[in-house]
């Protein structure tokens, strides 16, 4: 996106500009618009035309610190950008390319000028009278000045925020009058002068005591500038934050319904601790007033201090939109932190919001499931659907049926109601929760999804209290607690028969490829030590699980390793095309009875296809292998391949090589993917008949099309590993612990989902690694504690605010030691009539977590172009219908946030950036379908961290101080060149090293004596004997602790090649493949929220 061009035509000055007193108006929803030539993102940096001059293209903004970007991408063992978990690399943000964003279709140029900061504003009910006015707060940086407004809105009732905050327009309003400050007729703007300390011409300000946001202009931009000046910002230079990596406190709010009273004069500084003023941040969502910066010319002597008594005309300078003046994700964070991580999260209340994902926090199942197995998008759903249409908020929960807890949590209590089994509604077959009515003293009960009245069994009943609750209900695990497990009967098993424990089979590559990397050598290794660690019940002493093992290039080598052989037996099959299995008896063993057998046979494989030449593999037979053999078992399982290039030796699955870059951007990119042919879907379908989950691990040297080779792991509910270019020195200690964690984890298998609701909703869709054969159950031949299905609900009926809306999850499973079970999880939600309440009451991470989602499942029908409008229409008709329903009335030339959607623009401006809707010029076809799959089945949490990584300044805090360092915002403005930073994204750890680090940092942590005798792309730090050096190495730990995958180390010097891959992450920056800035990005959504209102 080039973001350096003309602005859309403005009208002139004299003329008023479009304003909303009451937003009474009749249309509102995306009509298609003039088909005039589809534009860019407006150039919100850029100036209004005739006014200034056009910056060259291609300036490209950096800190002070940096010098010139590097030209030169790395490479990576195979010709590639080395790209830690994806392969290949990604790209900086410096100027864009040629590739430009096109605009929504039906969105013509604004008549407006630039926006306004960014308000954001909890919202406020009042049924019974007009909206308030929200406190208006201008806000000027140099020197801020408050006007209050009338009448200060109450404070909401939902999460306790503080009142509503309005930013001034930077487009010359008014504040709280809604009119725009004008010039004469037809006469533009005086201009600013383009290099630091210049004055500019003077021009009058109107002798008003309410402060004056003037209008944007301003000669030639400096390179480093993006977005217009805030009020009261100098031309001077870039402005920065204090050293621009510190995160200042937040200032002390004011309390509700404060009124600012006084002379208008000019207002403390922004971080006195003595003065309590009304500050900018709201919520602590906007940041500190940024300085001048060292190596530019110091502010403008003689600014204005807007709102002091009208005095002489006095020059104003040019205006920029301050990154620190939006919403801030990491100060949403640390509050939320500081607010809600000291107290238990009790469940007991119906709709209540959780703490954020980034929050610790304990959980108290008190009758409603834990956060950790539902999130949902909104915990109080509207009573209709118009109501939801209008809104457009998707209503949805992010279900993690087989959540870890942490160890202070108890796992939820196992019910066995003996042959009996589980208690049901009778109508529609939902299971006992604490939702139930008991009627009758006690001998029925009323369901509370369909209420159906059913009768209490005589084994089940029990007296009722004076509340009319039964008197054991809190003995009773389904009485009093959200989630929970019963014992199923034989009726709930296969062919009405217990199941015997499940197996696991390695199918190991041992074509020339594999055996020349040494993969072969080093999985047989581990796989010796590892087969002590399988999943275990309990406190079972072994595992039940049986083993089996495979070797494959273009036939199959099967083992017999039955204990009382003295040596492993090969069989080989090489008809791959009609696949069966050639011995039953001794393939799937038990670890510990058949240890010597098994240990032989891991010694022998690397020496028996040492000197192999058969470079050709096949694929699908090898899956087929698997499933035959545990059908032949008759029991569910695992299987664990390991392979590294495309399948082209003739047999069923055979593939070729399709890769074309030329596809991006047109309408036939969607085939890319789309598997190649319709084979593997057939072949998931009967693993999941059978209970068999495929785990994938790729080594590629080239495209091997993960779109088609991950079709059976995603539709089994098995994970797909990739390790691009596979060295062993370099990527053994990513691939083995990914393995170690793979082979341990808790699995439940041959599992069926089926998710209930009460009368007025239904589930309507699912997302995720599954099958469905039909519209309500999702099949799972395997499902671990990492994996999630998303549910999205629609109305089929009213609802009723009384009663609230209810879920219920029960997955059908066998556990690791072939018990059959049922886990429930049940969530009690509010219901509204005000939209107020809606948006009072939603989850920004489960949303972009489902938009994510619904955008990566729409890429396989849909040009992308086409998904990204979607999701961008569908963001601004969201906070267009809270601007005209809930705002307090304010000018047009604001934006107005609701305060728990505030992050929405930014998160969702990282997924439009993502590598599947924007790949940069180094990303390969095999990158974006791996990224895709992996997205499919992800938590809330992992995609928080996905989208907006973590950037952690690891020189602040004192050595000592071993707590985990505070985050930065994810931009360049945020590095210093003299500090180190760590930058995680639950995929890739980098360590970005500053070009003026002290000696003695590097020293200690490097332990060479100077920054250029660091090695770029080092992965590993030396271990050595200083509390920086454990410091860090501790963090790194702790952080790759907290994800599902093992997150390889890069190092990255500043000014190295490597840097444009690290910079791809910086998300709040331009992108090298054209995505916008977060600052752009905010401006464009405006723009689109003006056009829906107006």
């Amino acid at each position: 996106m080039n973001v350096n061009q003309s602005a859309p035509p403005v009208p002139p000055f004299g003329q008023p500009q479009p304003i909303y007193p009451g937003y009474h108006q009749s249309s509102y929803g995306g009509q298609p618009g003039s088909t005039a030539a589809p534009t860019p993102y407006g150039a919100y940096n850029g100036p209004v035309p005739g006014y200034q001059q056009t910056p060259p293209p291609g300036v490209s903004r950096a800190p002070a610190s940096s010098g010139a970007p590097p030209t030169s991408t790395a490479q990576g063992p195979c010709g590639q950008t080395a790209y830690g978990q994806f392969g290949q690399g990604d790209v900086q943000n410096g100027p864009s390319s040629g590739v430009q964003m096109q605009r929504l279709p039906g969105s013509q140029p604004l008549a407006s000028a630039p926006l306004a900061p960014v308000v954001s504003q909890p919202a406020v009910l009042q049924p019974y009278g007009p909206p308030p006015t929200s406190a208006q707060v201008t806000a000027q940086l140099a020197g801020m000045q408050i006007s209050g407004a009338a009448a200060p809105a109450p404070a909401p009732s939902g999460l306790g925020y503080g009142p509503p905050t309005s930013l001034a327009s930077a487009s010359g309003s008014f504040p709280n009058s809604g009119l725009y400050g004008s010039y004469p007729q037809g006469q533009a703007p005086p201009l600013g002068q383009g290099h630091p300390g210049a004055q500019p011409p003077p021009r009058s300000v109107p002798p008003q005591a309410s402060s004056f946001t003037p209008s944007v202009s301003g000669g030639p931009r400096m390179p480093s500038m993006t977005g217009p000046l805030l009020p009261g910002q100098s031309f001077g230079g870039p402005p920065v934050s204090q050293p621009n990596h510190v995160s200042s406190p937040p200032p002390q709010a004011l309390p509700p319904g404060t009124q600012m009273t006084g002379p208008p004069g000019p207002p403390p500084p922004m971080h006195s601790a003595q003065q309590p003023g009304y500050q900018l941040q709201q919520n602590g969502s906007f940041g500190p007033a940024r300085g001048p910066q060292s190596n530019y010319g110091s502010p403008y002597p003689g600014a204005a201090t807007f709102g002091s008594q009208p005095g002489p005309p006095q020059p104003l300078p040019p205006k920029r939109l301050d990154p620190d003046a939006i919403p801030s994700p990491i100060q949403v964070i640390e509050d939320d932190r500081n607010n809600r991580g000291s107290e238990p999260f009790v469940t007991g209340l119906r709709g209540q919001v959780p703490p954020l994902v980034t929050t610790n926090f304990l959980v108290k199942d008190q009758g409603n499931a834990s956060p950790r197995y539902i999130r949902c998008t909104s915990y109080n759903i509207p009573c209709t659907s118009d109501m939801a249409k209008q809104a457009q908020v998707p209503l949805a929960a992010v279900i993690k049926p087989l959540a870890r807890l942490p160890p202070e949590e108890a796992s939820p209590y196992v019910v066995d109601h003996g042959e009996s089994g589980p208690l049901r509604c009778n109508r529609c077959k939902a299971y006992m929760c604490p939702f139930m009515q008991f009627v009758e003293g006690g001998r029925r009960f009323q369901c509370c999804f369909c209420s159906c009245i059913n009768d209490v069994p005589p084994q089940y009943f029990q007296h009722l209290d004076h509340t009319g609750k039964r008197v054991d209900a809190y003995d009773r695990p389904e009485l009093s607690l959200g989630s929970y497990e019963f014992l199923a009967t034989v009726d709930y098993c296969k062919n009405n028969k217990f199941p015997v424990p499940p197996a696991f089979i390695f199918m190991i590559d041992v074509s020339y490829n594999a055996v020349r990397s040494g993969l072969v050598r080093l999985l047989c290794e581990e796989l010796k030590s590892l087969l002590d660690f399988l999943p275990r019940e309990g406190g079972a002493e072994e595992s039940a699980i049986r083993v089996g093992f495979v070797t494959y290039n273009k036939v199959l080598h099967f083992y017999n390793v039955k204990s009382s052989l003295a040596q492993p037996q090969m069989m080989v099959v090489s008809d791959v095309g009609d696949m069966f299995v050639p011995l039953l008896d001794g393939f799937l063993v038990n670890v510990n009875e058949s240890r010597a057998v098994i240990t032989s046979l891991l010694d022998q494989i690397p020496e028996m296809f040492a000197d192999t030449r058969e470079t050709e593999t096949v694929f699908a037979p090898v899956i087929q292998a698997g499933m035959e053999a545990l059908k032949a078992a008759e029991c569910a399982g695992k299987l664990f391949l390991f392979h590294t290039s495309l399948p082209i030796a003739e047999a069923p699955g055979k593939l070729k090589n399709r890769d074309d870059r030329k596809l991006i951007n047109t309408d036939k990119e969607k085939t890319l993917f789309q598997p190649q042919s319709g084979a593997y879907q057939t072949l998931a379908k009967e693993c999941v008949a059978q209970g068999c989950c495929v785990d994938l691990f790729l080594f590629p040297n080239q495209y091997v099309d993960v779109a088609t080779l991950s079709v059976v792991p995603q539709l089994t509910g098995g994970s797909v590993y990739k390790y691009a270019c596979f060295q062993v020195e370099n990527d053994q200690e990513r691939f083995l612990s990914d393995l170690r964690r793979d082979v341990q984890k808790v699995v439940g298998f041959d599992a069926v989902m089926r998710v209930r609701t009460s009368t007025g909703i239904r589930a309507v869709d699912f997302f995720g690694a599954f099958y469905m054969s039909n519209t309500t159950d999702v099949e799972l031949a395997g499902l671990d504690g990492d994996k999630t299905v998303t549910v999205e609900f629609k109305h089929d009926d009213r609802l009723n605010e009384e009663n609230g809306a209810l879920l219920q999850c029960a997955l059908l499973y066998t556990s690791c030691a072939g018990q059959r079970r049922l886990r429930i999880h049940n969530l009690a939600l509010n219901c509204c009539t005000q939209l107020a309440d809606l948006y009072r009451n939603c989850e920004t991470d489960t949303l972009i977590n489902y938009m994510a989602k619904f955008a990566y499942r729409g890429v396989l029908s849909s040009p992308v172009k086409t998904v990204r409008d979607t999701l961008i229409t569908q963001c601004a008709q969201i906070l267009a219908c809270y601007r005209k329903n809930c705002a307090s009335p304010s000018s047009a030339g604001q934006l107005i946030l609701p305060e728990c959607m505030k992050l929405l623009p930014v998160y969702l401006n990282c997924v439009l950036k993502s590598e599947v809707l924007q790949p940069g010029a180094e990303v390969t076809t095999d990158d974006r379908a791996y990224v895709r799959q992996l997205v499919t089945s992800m938590d809330v949490a992992e995609t928080n961290v996905f989208f907006y990584p973590r950037l952690l300044p690891l020189t602040k805090s004192p050595i000592e101080n071993t707590t985990e360092p505070p985050a930065v915002r994810a931009s360049e403005e945020r590095l210093s060149n003299g500090d180190i930073y760590l930058l995680e994204n639950g995929l890739n750890l980098f360590l970005w090293v500053g070009a003026s680090v002290q000696q003695g940092v590097v020293q200690s942590l490097f332990g060479v004596s100077s920054f250029s005798q660091i090695t770029s792309g080092l992965s590993v730090l030396p271990v050595l004997d200083n509390l920086l050096s454990k410091k860090v190495r501790g963090l790194i730990d702790s952080l790759r602790a907290q994800r599902s995958r093992y997150m390889k180390l890069i190092v990255v010097k500043q000014e190295d090649k490597l840097e444009m891959l690290f910079k791809h992450f910086l998300v709040e920056d331009k992108s090298l493949s054209g995505g916008a800035s977060y600052v752009d990005f905010l401006c464009h959504m405006h723009k689109e929220i003006r056009q829906l209102l107006s």
